[in-house]
C-alpha cells in the first residue's frame, strides 16, 4: 500500500461483470482528471491460448481434471504481486496485454490468444487500476491483496454469474453450452480455493441478486436485467461511510446489516459513482499530501 502511488483492484470471476465496474471507474477518472495506469488481469496468465490448450490436455492425461485459469499453476501470482509492490514504491512496473481477438491483435500484428511483449507502465500516473481474476489472491508466500489500497469484489450470485458467462461465451466466443459447462466444472476446484476467498479480503463487495427465476442457468434465455435485480453492497469497514446520505440518494434502498446496504439493481451505476468518487478524492488528497512532504 502506498500514499504516493495507490493501487485499486477490481476482482471477480469470469462472467462476474468486472468490466462494467471498470467502465464506471473510467468515467470517474476522466471527470476528476485522474491519470491511471490500467492493468488487465489476463496479462498475468502464464500461458497463451495454444500453450494453455496443450497444458490442459497434458493435465487431463495425468488425471488432473481441474487445471484452469483460476489456479496458481496457470497464472503469474508472484509477478502480479511484484507489479503492485513496484508501483506502490515508485509509481512504475511492467505489464503486457493478452490479445483476445482479431480486433485487439491487429494493431500488434500478432495472432489472437497471444501476449504482447512486457513493457513499462506509462510514466507520471496518479494510481494503478487493475481489473481481473486475482486482485485479492493470496497463495503461499504471495499475498497480492496486501498491496492494494482499495480492493473491490464483484460477486453476483453464482447462478447469475453462470448465466452471464454462458451468454457471453456463446455470443462473443462461439462456444457451445456444453463447452462452457465443461469449463465451469473444470474450474470449480480453483474457484472455491482461489476466487471465493478473495471476497473476504475486499474493502467493498458488490453482489447482484436477481429477483426472477434463475434456478437452471444452463437453459436461461436471457440475462436478468439490472431492474430485475437487487444490489447488495457490503463494506468491510463501515467507518466513514455516510449511509444516511446513500439511502437518501438511492431511493427504495435499505440497510440489511450495519455494514450492508441493499438498493435496486437499476441504480448500480449511481451507487458506484456515489461510493467511489469520495474514495478517489481521498486517495488523491492523501497522494498530494505525501508528495508535498
Amino acid at each position: 500500500m502506498s500514499a504516493k502511488h495507490p493501487v485499486i483492484a477490481i476482482t471477480g470471476s469470469s462472467g462476474a461483470g468486472t468490466t462494467s465496474v471498470s467502465k464506471t471507474f473510467e468515467q470517474i477518472f476522466y471527470r476528476e482528471n485522474v491519470k491511471a495506469a490500467f492493468v488487465e488481469g489476463d496479462a498475468f496468465h502464464r500461458y497463451d491460448r495454444e500453450e494453455m490448450k496443450r497444458r490442459m490436455a497434458e493435465e487431463v492425461e495425468r488425471g488432473n481434471q481441474h487445471f484452469s485459469h483460476f489456479g496458481p499453476e496457470a497464472n503469474l501470482f508472484a509477478e502480479l504481486a511484484q507489479l503492485f509492490r513496484d508501483y506502490a514504491a515508485r509509481g512504475g512496473g511492467r505489464t503486457r496485454k493478452y490479445l483476445h481477438n482479431d480486433a485487439e491483435a491487429a494493431p500488434y500484428e500478432q495472432k489472437p490468444g497471444t501476449f504482447t511483449p512486457w513493457e513499462d507502465l506509462p510514466a507520471g500516473t496518479d494510481m494503478l487500476f487493475y481489473e481481473g481474476l486475482h486482485g485479492g489472491v493470496a497463495h503461499g508466500e504471495v499475498d497480492v491483496a496486501s498491496h492494494v489500497d482499495l480492493l473491490i469484489g464483484v460477486v453476483p450470485v453464482i447462478n447469475l454469474e453462470w448465466i452471464q458467462k454462458l451468454h457471453r461465451d456463446r455470443a462473443t466466443r462461439g462456444y457451445s453450452t456444453e463447452a462452457v459447462t465443461d469449463t465451469i466444472l473444470r474450474r470449480m476446484n480453483d474457484f472455491v480455493n482461489y476466487i471465493t476467498p478473495q471476497f473476504a479480503r475486499t474493502h467493498i463487495n458488490f453482489q447482484r441478486v436477481p429477483v426472477v427465476d434463475t434456478s437452471n442457468p444452463f437453459i436461461a434465455r436471457h440475462i436478468p436485467s439490472a431492474d430485475e435485480s437487487l444490489l447488495v453492497i457490503r463494506f468491510a469497514n463501515p467507518r466513514g461511510i455516510d449511509f444516511p446520505y446513500l439511502l437518501s440518494m438511492l431511493h427504495d434502498s435499505f440497510m440489511s446489516r450495519p455494514n450492508t446496504i441493499v438498493c435496486p439493481g437499476g441504480k448500480i451505476d449511481l451507487a458506484m459513482q456515489l461510493i467511489f468518487t469520495p474514495m478517489i478524492w481521498r486517495l488523491m488528497d492523501r497522494r498530494r499530501q505525501a508528495l508535498e512532504r
